[in-house]
């Protein structure tokens, strides 16, 4: 039997214009060069407000959200990985690139026009060639970041690249002479973007761009922290549709705008009214790394034994960004009180934020994901964890079984499934629902 219903709840107000914004941002992409506007690559965790400075009519692809994209749509991506392989590049490499990489090499775009509506491919959508970036910018943590769009360049015909080395270890390790390596690479950067381009740099659109982006990351984290609610007012689901805005344009106004003037008046006013996400909400859970896209519908089978999976590093991290507040809790990060006056004051700030984001730092040390994992486990008031022993991203995924381990001392039921983010191919559905049943009991429901 199926746990009761003990909360009310209702649709988020504002998903329809998260929707929006995430079609408005792949047709203007899309439809850059129609307009007389310039197309960038690079990755989710890029420093996208440099680019901005270059005009208001430039527009960027994010690999990751993109290639996530892909993954839900089961046929393209088999489609996409198939086209890699055959290229010669092995299934063990990220999958989110084997993606992005595929739809270049078949030239298919995931999204396209039905009946003059832009839309998915996977919902009919006539699909159009894959639209061919002007320059790619893109920054390097994760092993295959950098080589990633080296391959692009080299698929595309030679696309103008410029890559930062933002590897400069963990925050609390953080130096000025750290934080000023990678604003001299930025400056250096800009220049790249003037010459490639043939535009004069704009420093009050970077000025702006950069604003954003502490308002989008703090945000977020302020949205993600008001599940510590019982019952929590998002689900994890919910939040993979809302929080890839972030990694879409952190630094545009329309996310910025979406995060503080939509989202989280309305995720406070669920908190203060008692709405759940999940009505019959008797247990609460996190996941971790990403998921296997193709099969979402994971989680709402957990809603059928009252689960609520709150969210995850990953969800929080990736984009959020955080802070440990005078009480000892974690809270969204203190969006910078500077005005900003010149180039290099404001590139120092940036970088100076965007050092502390959650999901660079366990690049360096299993431990330090430990540390925050077992820290929302507590402070989000959770019944247990599940694992995603992801073969599809090895960045996020390095350490996890030394994570399981750091839960398990704390006090917390780990249940770990295998699986794989963007290849459908490497995740078995009946043999998860089966893990989930066995773990679902070891916490007391059915």
């Amino acid at each position: 039997m199926e746990q009761e219903a003990i909360y009310p709840t209702e649709k988020l107000k504002c998903w329809n214009k998260a929707k929006d914004i995430r079609m408005k941002f792949y047709q203007d992409y899309a439809e850059a060069h129609d307009k007389g506007g310039l197309r960038w690559a690079g990755g989710a965790w890029t420093f996208d407000a440099i680019p901005a400075g270059l005009g208001d009519d430039v527009y960027p692809i994010t690999s990751e959200p993109y290639s996530a994209t892909i993954a839900f749509d089961k046929e393209l991506s088999l489609e996409c990985m198939e086209a890699t392989e055959v290229k010669g590049y092995p299934r063990d490499l990220c999958s989110y690139m084997r993606n992005y990489w595929g739809s270049i090499i078949t030239d298919k775009f995931a999204f396209g026009y039905k009946d003059g509506e832009f839309v998915p491919r996977f919902q009919g959508a006539k699909p159009i060639s894959f639209p061919k970036p002007d320059f790619i910018w893109q920054d390097h943590i994760c092993c295959s970041h950098a080589k990633w769009y080296q391959v692009v360049s080299d698929l595309e015909g030679g696309i103008p690249m410029y890559t930062v080395d933002n590897a400069v270890g963990p925050s609390n390790e953080l130096t000025e002479s750290k934080i000023k390596y990678i604003v001299e690479q930025l400056k250096d950067g800009i220049k790249f973007l003037e010459k490639t381009t043939g535009r004069d740099y704009d420093d009050e659109l970077l000025f702006k761009a950069i604003w954003n982006h502490f308002v989008s990351t703090s945000t977020w984290a302020e949205s993600c922290e008001l599940n510590k609610a019982i019952p929590a007012p998002l689900d994890e689901k919910s939040i993979y549709s809302l929080y890839v805005l972030g990694t879409l344009q952190k630094s545009g106004k329309q996310v910025a705008d979406f995060y503080e003037k939509d989202l989280l008046p309305e995720v406070k006013d669920r908190v203060k009214r008692g709405i759940a996400a999940v009505p019959n909400e008797h247990v609460r859970v996190m996941s971790d790394t990403q998921p296997p896209w193709s099969f979402l519908s994971i989680f709402r089978y957990l809603e059928k034994f009252g689960c609520v999976s709150i969210g995850s590093l990953y969800t929080f991290g990736l984009i959020g960004q955080w802070e440990v507040k005078k009480d000892g809790t974690w809270g969204a990060k203190t969006i910078p009180d500077v005005e900003f006056s010149n180039r290099d004051q404001a590139l120092y700030e940036y970088v100076k934020y965007e050092l502390h984001k959650p999901e660079w730092q366990h690049f360096y040390s299993c431990h330090l994901k430990s540390d925050m994992m077992i820290r929302i486990a507590k402070e989000w008031k959770l019944n247990g964890v599940m694992l995603h022993y992801n073969r599809g991203c090895e960045g996020l995924t390095v350490g996890i079984a030394e994570n399981r381990l750091a839960l398990l001392d704390a006090g917390f039921p780990v249940m770990a499934f295998e699986g794989n983010n963007a290849d459908e191919r490497e995740f078995d559905e009946a043999r998860t629902k089966a893990k989930i049943n066995a773990f679902m009991e070891t916490l007391g429901v059915k």
